[in-house]
């Protein structure tokens, strides 16, 4: 048994200039936004124990921005904060998976 209900992984990560990276997707801002939302809806609580991390290279870059969501290992793309929201909605809250912004 996992010591979390869901863990989140967002690629990070930083290539040369010129090479596709989740980074030139503000990958950061937007993973502080989910952790962030996460916290404010007590998502991190006993009950749901969802964690949301940073992560290095994940490797499908072309597809990028990507996280993945474990334990059911559902990798995601995103736009912008209301497809994120939407993975929090029907992902993370309601465990069922985003099936337009999954890759």
């Amino acid at each position: 048994m996992s010591h979390y209900d869901k863990h989140v992984f967002f690629c990070v990560n930083q290539r040369a200039a010129g090479e596709d990276c989740c980074a030139n997707f503000a990958a950061q801002k937007m993973r502080d936004y989910v952790k962030d939302k996460v916290k404010a809806k007590k998502l991190d609580q006993e009950g749901n124990r969802i964690r949301v991390n940073s992560a290095g290279c994940l490797g499908r870059c072309e597809e990028g921005p990507v996280l993945v969501v474990y334990p059911e290992g559902i990798w995601y793309t995103y736009v912008d904060e209301s497809d994120l929201d939407e993975i929090i909605e029907e992902h993370l809250k309601k465990g069922r998976i985003v099936e337009r912004l999954k890759i």
